[in-house]
């Protein structure tokens, strides 16, 4: 399997039958080359139009099936790592 493939497998919680979304990003160890965790957007703004603020951060051990096109994932009653994102153009700007 590809990483580009990934993309296109939806994330189901199997604890709580919660479908979660897509797999957009993946966080790797550079020493040993293996994943460690995979990374979902969270819910969306302004009727779906806007990305949203938060991306949830699941390990890669919470896998518990991945098929054809969905990851089933065992959160166990925990809650995901949650990431903000920031979208300011001019972060670390001087003006």
């Amino acid at each position: 399997m590809r990483i580009g493939d990934l993309h296109y497998k939806e994330v189901i919680n199997i604890s709580t039958g919660q479908r979660l979304g897509y797999v957009s990003d993946l966080e790797f160890d550079m020493q040993s080359g293996k994943v460690i965790s995979f990374i979902v957007p969270g819910p969306r703004r302004f009727w779906g139009l806007l990305p949203g603020d938060t991306d949830y951060i699941f390990p890669w051990e919470s896998i518990i099936r991945m098929g054809d096109d969905t990851i089933l994932i065992s959160s166990d009653g925990k809650d995901p790592q949650v990431k903000k994102n920031i979208h300011k153009k001019y972060e670390n700007s001087l003006y």
